[in-house]
C-alpha cells in the first residue's frame, strides 16, 4: 500500500457544523374597521306645570278702644292682625287700640305651558372591510 502523500489529510476528520438562525418579524394586520357616527336627533317635550303665585291686600280697621297691654300679633293661616298702639296723656296713661292691620293672604294656581327641545345623541357604529395590504415591521433576529 502507498503511504498518502499528507499524511495530515488522512487523520483529520472534518465535522460540519450546522447552525440555526431564527429571524422574528412583526407586521400588522388590520381585521376590521369601524366609523362612529354621532346623530342629534330633536324632539319637543310640552312642560305643564301648576305654578303657585302668592299675594297680599293690607286692610286698616280702625279700632279706637282702651286696652291693658299691647295686643299679640295673631295669625290664623290666611289672616295675620297686628296690632297698633297709641299712648296718649290723660290723667292717668292708658293704651288705646287705634287700629289693627288685617294682612289677608290668598293664592292662586297659574297653569304655566311651555314647550322646551330636547336634545338626545345616538351614536351609530358602522363596520368597515380592513385593508389587507400588510404594513411591514423591522424584523429583528435572535
Amino acid at each position: 500500500m502507498a503511504a498518502p502523500s499528507n499524511p495530515a489529510a488522512t487523520d483529520e476528520v472534518v465535522i460540519p457544523i450546522i447552525e440555526e438562525r431564527l429571524r422574528v418579524g412583526r407586521r400588522e394586520v388590520e381585521t376590521g374597521r369601524v366609523r362612529v357616527d354621532i346623530k342629534n336627533d330633536h324632539h319637543d317635550v310640552l312642560v305643564d306645570e301648576a305654578l303657585l303665585r302668592g299675594s297680599v291686600t293690607v286692610e286698616r280697621v280702625a279700632i279706637d278702644r282702651h286696652v291693658d297691654s299691647v295686643p299679640d300679633i295673631q295669625d290664623d293661616g290666611t289672616t295675620i292682625i297686628i296690632p297698633v298702639v297709641e299712648e296718649v296723656l290723660v290723667v292717668e296713661k292708658r293704651l288705646i287700640l287705634r287700629e289693627e292691620i288685617h294682612i289677608h293672604r290668598s293664592a292662586r294656581v297659574d297653569q304655566h305651558q311651555e314647550t322646551v327641545r330636547l336634545t338626545h345623541q345616538r351614536a351609530i357604529v358602522t363596520r368597515v372591510e380592513p385593508d389587507t395590504t400588510p404594513s411591514p415591521t423591522p424584523e429583528k433576529e435572535v
